[in-house]
């Protein structure tokens, strides 16, 4: 996800680096008939790179440029992209980190320090009121609780803590 005009220009630069590699792949003749599976293989990995790269991109210019004269609607598909969505509303926002940081009180740093680990650092106090500044509203929530899930996690749980305390009883 592009998160900032940095990181837009770079994903810019990028996508035209593979669009010209892609170039010069396809005018390779020569590699073409001597590894024909080999240059397929070459060509399918820059494309693929390329329509991810090109899609970050289109996704941030439809943000960078959004109607600010209504709500926008930012889909996630688990509490996991929460992070990006805040991130995709700032944008949107055409709020910038500092300006961010100036409405919560507090400091420049600390919001780049969000965004850089996708607010891995952030309480869920201080998520809430970045929640609250960038209007977001929840339009419909469910969460499906998967038992098996719940399951699996305690069962490599179990397992970790008990090599972990024969990793600690080798050691001592």
């Amino acid at each position: 996800m592009i998160k900032n005009e940095k990181e837009y220009e770079s994903s810019q630069e990028c996508a035209r680096r593979f669009e010209d590699s892609l170039k010069a792949l396809e005018r390779d003749e020569e590699l073409k008939k001597k590894d024909p599976d080999g240059w397929q293989l070459s060509r399918d990995v820059k494309q693929s790179h390329l329509t991810a790269l090109q899609a970050e991109i289109a996704e941030y210019e439809t943000l960078i440029k959004c109607e600010r004269n209504q709500p926008i609607f930012i889909k996630i598909d688990s509490i996991n992209k929460l992070p990006d969505a805040l991130i995709k509303a700032r944008i949107a926002a055409q709020i910038s980190q500092q300006e961010l940081a100036q409405i919560l009180g507090i400091e420049e740093q600390r919001v780049r320090q969000y965004e850089d680990t996708d607010y891995q650092c952030a309480s869920f106090v201080e998520i809430l009121e970045v929640s609250t500044v960038l209007g977001i509203e929840f339009e419909i929530a469910a969460i499906r609780v998967d038992f098996e899930e719940i399951e699996a996690v305690k069962q490599s749980a179990r397992k970790w803590r008990k090599e972990k305390i024969n990793l600690t009883a080798k050691a001592s």
